[in-house]
């Protein structure tokens, strides 16, 4: 009985090797296009982070080599909370990424539902392809059009000075500078975010929706029973993932839009970098800045997903 039980094992892992054997076949192709992505990682997205780890513990300096520079060891790191202006960076970074994660998160969802409950297929078609337009403006463009509409000679202060009142430097106003940030950013961003959450809803019965309306639901309770279940999953993983950005604000978009004027409420941790890190050389500086954080974003990330766990049930892993 024994020696059987051994060779119908023996014969077991044989045929599971096959079966493993004919999947990499069939699949080869698939396996080699995972490779090249695997491989791109590695090498842009890793080793990079590993280098710029290093770094951080250096004074690293341009014509020298990574390897050769003085070490430093934690000088980088005590340096960036010996700034005084870092409290203000963090406060200003914050407020911005804030704005954006209250204000830019519900309007994709919005704008879902309501394009999705449309029922001429052709406009549908129309509406999604209309509200992707600006996602790819550069942010060039976006504030070209922005600075003419709120500009000293804008078109708002033109339509304010016709109805009699004065005009507003709308682009050298820090109480200004946020909406501005924030509004196209939900101008340019909010329909392309959108994307997702159709996936989502791709994958809806129908059926589910003609059951709703024979139990008497009516559009809002449709929306409530079906559609927002079938979004959750989306919208727990959007949510993780804004929160481990929430220290990333759009560098591109707030480098055009600030000037002397905003800077106490427009200069972030991402514009010091810059200019410090690479305006000044401070290369090992700048790296310490991002790898902190990185490890910032991780916790966020981390802790977003188990209170996710803990009070919806679905986490991103």
């Amino acid at each position: 009985m024994r020696v059987r039980s051994m060779a119908s094992k023996t014969d077991f892992m044989k045929e599971a090797r096959l079966q493993k054997q004919k999947k990499l076949k069939k699949y080869r192709f698939l396996y080699l296009a995972l490779a090249f992505i695997v491989m791109y990682y590695l090498l842009f997205q890793y080793i990079p982070i590993l280098w710029g780890f290093l770094i951080s513990f250096k004074d690293f300096k341009v014509g020298g080599t990574i390897m050769g520079a003085k070490w430093v060891g934690i000088s980088n790191y005590a340096a960036i909370f010996r700034d005084p202006d870092m409290l203000r960076l963090i406060r200003n970074t914050l407020v911005i990424s804030c704005s954006r994660l209250l204000f830019t998160f519900f309007p994709p969802i919005l704008l879902t539902i309501a394009i999705f409950d449309l029922r001429n297929s052709r406009f549908k078609k129309l509406s999604q392809t209309i509200v992707y337009i600006p996602h790819f403006f550069s942010w060039v463009v976006i504030y070209g059009i922005v600075y003419a509409f709120f500009s000293g000679n804008g078109f708002i202060n033109n339509l304010l000075f016709a109805a009699g009142g004065s005009r507003t430097e709308f682009m050298t106003s820090t109480k200004a500078f946020v909406p501005l940030l924030v509004g196209s950013q939900i101008w340019k961003e909010t329909g392309w975010a959108t994307i997702l959450y159709f996936a989502a809803l791709t994958g809806v019965n129908p059926e589910l929706y003609e059951a709703a309306k024979i139990d008497g639901a009516g559009p809002l309770a449709r929306i409530k029973a079906v559609t927002l279940p079938a979004m959750l999953p989306v919208v727990t993983f959007s949510l993780i993932m804004a929160m481990g950005n929430i220290l990333n604000n759009d560098f591109e978009q707030i480098l055009l839009f600030y000037n002397s004027a905003v800077y106490d409420v427009g200069d972030i941790i991402d514009t010091w970098v810059y200019r410090v890190g690479l305006g000044k050389m401070q290369y090992g500086l700048g790296a310490a800045v991002s790898m902190l954080k990185a490890v910032i974003s991780l916790f966020l990330i981390l802790v977003a997903n188990y209170t996710s766990k803990k009070t919806t049930g679905r986490g991103m892993f």
